[in-house]
């Protein structure tokens, strides 16, 4: 069968490629960015460094796929009988910058439905795991463990030409998005369902066929199934996840150590771990306030303790966003269409009511608004999914879209091993009171 995905990337990627070679001789000087002190100390936050081609954040427009914003993903992209835009259709947006057709998702559903055999031994190896292993521990392992089916590893050890490193990376990352679900649904199983498996039903579209896996049934939670997997999917590549994906990738690491790198950074608190925080803390305030329909002062008055015991609240805030995150209103407007009664989600709406008053006040927060976390949670435990250590598996699940795409890309423009150069504090002292005598 042609792979009329591949045949596409390959036409983009080399034109780039060339456009790229030619305005690099030109203009390969020109400043991109001005490092400030405070910027090395502080994560290299704001420091315009690398590409990152599916993607791209604006403070204030929020997260533009190849161009195109959430609202309009969900009006262009294939979708479901519902309405919502199918995950496989951002993929290939984001890996040709194209809106495909009903047919190129169909033919890249069944691509994927192809590829998804599970090697034996990740499923072994995750059955001699203790059933209390966080599951983004195993999510992490499973995907390293099938490294060995690598064809990039495979073939630069058969030696290929580097001009050709994409070809087997695009195999690579086919086949991770396509056994990714199996992987998760298996971990999810295992954990929280005495290892009650339920098979693949290969009829169905990624999301849908995923959402059966879990256990899960109902066209409401496969096409919330499908929001999920497309507004998570990328948010440019200075996130850690992705920046992660990127580095490791950059050493010529094949997809599977890539992704295992960048699954590894979204298990953190300060990065995707985060949205399993915020479903905590809501019940948590639920409990303290011993009522599951807070009114909006008795929220204020849980936020203003939360926030003078030193700690934040979950789910507000964002790097770079300064206004609602999209993702959080695309989360809204689906749960005010299907579950507006749910009382975790009236709870979410009036924390958005309470809190970004709150912390404006504060005069420190440039951004009090809700990002994508905020929200999710709520949704989950709605449709039965209320395993909170679970919800950053769905996130990688997503991001693995965005990733790995940009992977793609990495591999087919040529991009070298990210090294960037690191001084000490006493090179920047020294430096400083050189400046001061100079002065």
């Amino acid at each position: 069968m042609e792979d009329i995905l591949k045949q596409r990337f390959h036409e983009k990627a080399s034109a780039l490629a060339k456009e790229l070679k030619a305005m690099l001789k030109e203009h390969g000087d020109m400043k991109l960015d001005e490092v400030k002190l405070r910027q090395a100390f502080g994560g290299a936050r704001g420091i315009k460094m690398m590409i990152w081609e599916t993607s791209q954040l604006d403070a204030y427009e929020g997260i533009r796929f190849r161009g195109y914003s959430i609202p309009q993903l969900q009006e262009l992209l294939p979708s479901d009988e519902q309405g919502e835009p199918l995950p496989e259709g951002l993929f290939w947006l984001m890996l040709v910058g194209d809106i495909p057709t009903e047919k190129e998702v169909e033919w890249l559903s069944q691509q994927f439905s192809m590829r998804a055999t599970v090697p034996a031994h990740t499923f072994a190896m995750l059955d001699s795991l203790p059933t209390d292993t966080h599951p983004m521990t195993q999510f992490s392992l499973a995907i390293a463990s099938m490294q060995t089916e690598s064809c990039f590893a495979r073939r630069y050890d058969e030696g290929i030409d580097k001009a050709d490193y994409w070809d087997p990376t695009y195999e690579d990352t086919m086949n991770l998005i396509a056994r990714l679900p199996r992987i998760a649904a298996y971990i999810y199983r295992r954990t929280y369902h005495n290892g009650d498996h339920i098979s693949p039903d290969v009829s169905q579209d990624w999301s849908g066929n995923f959402a059966h896996m879990l256990g899960i049934e109902g066209d409401d939670f496969k096409n919330l199934m499908r929001l999920y997997l497309t507004i998570h999917a990328d948010h440019e590549g200075g996130n850690a996840s992705a920046h992660a994906t990127h580095l490791v990738g950059s050493t010529l690491s094949d997809a599977y150590y890539s992704l295992a790198g960048g699954m590894n950074a979204l298990a953190g608190p300060l990065h995707g771990l985060a949205n399993q925080e915020v479903i905590r803390w809501i019940f948590k305030m639920l409990d303290a306030l011993g009522t599951k329909s807070p009114s909006k002062e008795q929220i204020a008055d849980y936020v203003n303790s939360t926030l003078s015991s030193g700690q934040v609240i979950p789910g507000y805030g964002h790097a770079v966003l300064r206004q609602p995150d999209p993702r959080f209103m695309a989360q809204k407007r689906f749960a005010e269409e299907y579950i507006k009664d749910d009382e975790v989600v009236k709870v979410v709406w009036k924390i958005f009511d309470v809190v970004p008053p709150i912390l404006e006040s504060l005069g420190k927060v440039k951004n009090p608004w809700p990002n994508v976390d905020a929200h999710s949670g709520a949704l989950l435990v709605h449709y039965g999914l209320k395993e909170y250590s679970f919800y950053t598996v769905l996130f990688g699940v997503s991001r693995a879209l965005g990733v790995l795409s940009a992977l793609c890309w990495s591999r087919a423009l040529g991009f070298p091993l990210e090294r960037p150069k690191s001084v000490t504090t006493e090179w920047v002292k020294s430096t400083l009171a050189k400046m001061e005598q100079e002065a």
